[in-house]
């Protein structure tokens, strides 16, 4: 058995054990793909910075430390601008649960909005067939290293250079939209470009927000569970929000990850202090218990009823000066 394979059973094994992946046909896609073939390179923390390991290295311990790495579930840095990143391959164990969460069915028809290294998308089209999978973003050397990558791999879905936020017009409607990058607000385009009944599933204030389209400008779903946090979507209408200032709060709130999440789903609508009162009266609320509802143009976030008391605007976040 060679290296990598033996890595990646390993890496499947351990998916498997923390729950995820109990759909066989997802579990045959991530025994299959080979995910060092998607990040030839990466960045590693170290004490002053990062540190590049590669495939190509001379020193065969430095090759062993990147392809071990390329196998554990962990996310990978792997682009770097100004020690901005850019860029990178999600944690396996995340993905998987994104993929599962997705309800993929055969003849579905997906549009990735973020592109990354391939990996996510050449799992789609194991799962789904190349023709189905469509993924796009905005930076061109980004599509192109991740084409590279999936035909590296043998995979050929759509790649397309442009802004996530307009989606894929050309290449709609959809029956699944899945984003692996930060959203300040769920883009219009996107459930226009569904089928009615399509899920799309976004990270949006450090949650995973599963929306069920049922039309062209009407969608709502809650938060799943699981915590989420990934590069923001870059693009004209796009943007993560900024995290409210929180001095005079108690630290034991201010570092509870819960309420991170509800301070970044009200930033902008919400004072964080009228922020902390309603977290506390609601008995510290976890995630799920959140929503957002699309409707005409308009957006807001909501707790448990999205006709009840507590509803906030879900507002466009400003474009950062390098948005392009």
């Amino acid at each position: 058995m060679s290296a990598d394979l033996a890595l990646r059973r390993a890496l499947v094994r351990e998916i498997a054990a923390g729950g995820a992946l109990a759909d066989p046909a997802w579990r045959a896609a991530f025994e299959d793909v080979p995910r060092h073939l998607f990040v030839p390179y990466y960045y590693e923390s170290a004490s002053g910075g990062y540190v590049r390991l590669w495939g190509e290295d001379p020193d065969p311990a430095r090759r062993e430390r990147w392809l071990t790495g390329a196998y554990a579930d962990a996310p990978l840095a792997t682009r770097m601008r100004d020690g901005e990143l850019l860029s990178s391959s999600s944690q396996p164990s995340l993905m998987a649960r994104m993929l599962e969460a997705l309800d993929v069915r055969d003849g579905d028809r997906v549009l990735e909005v973020g592109a990354g290294t391939g990996y996510n998308a050449a799992l789609l089209c194991h799962r789904l067939g190349e023709a189905r999978v469509t993924t796009v973003d905005l930076d061109p050397e980004i599509t192109e290293s991740a084409r590279a990558h999936l035909e590296a791999a043998g995979y050929h879905p759509a790649v397309i250079t442009g802004d996530g936020a307009r989606g894929a017009p050309a290449r709609a409607p959809f029956d699944k939209i899945m984003a692996t990058c930060t959203v300040g607000s769920v883009p219009q385009d996107w459930p226009a470009q569904c089928r009615p009944g399509a899920l799309i599933l976004a990270p949006l204030a450090t949650g995973l927000i599963r929306l069920e389209v049922t039309g062209p400008d009407r969608a709502e779903g809650r938060f799943l569970h699981t915590p989420a946090y990934f590069v923001p979507l870059r693009g004209t209408r796009s943007g993560a929000r900024p995290t409210p200032h929180t001095g005079g709060l108690p630290r034991e709130s201010v570092v509870d990850e819960r309420f991170r999440f509800l301070l970044e789903l009200t930033a902008g609508s919400l004072d964080p202090y009228d922020a902390h009162a309603l977290w506390l009266r609601e008995q510290r609320p976890p995630r799920e218990r959140f929503g957002v509802t699309l409707r005409g143009g308009a957006q807001w976030a909501w707790l448990d009823d999205p006709q009840g008391p507590y509803s906030w605007p879900l507002r466009e976040p400003p474009v950062s000066p390098g948005a392009r």
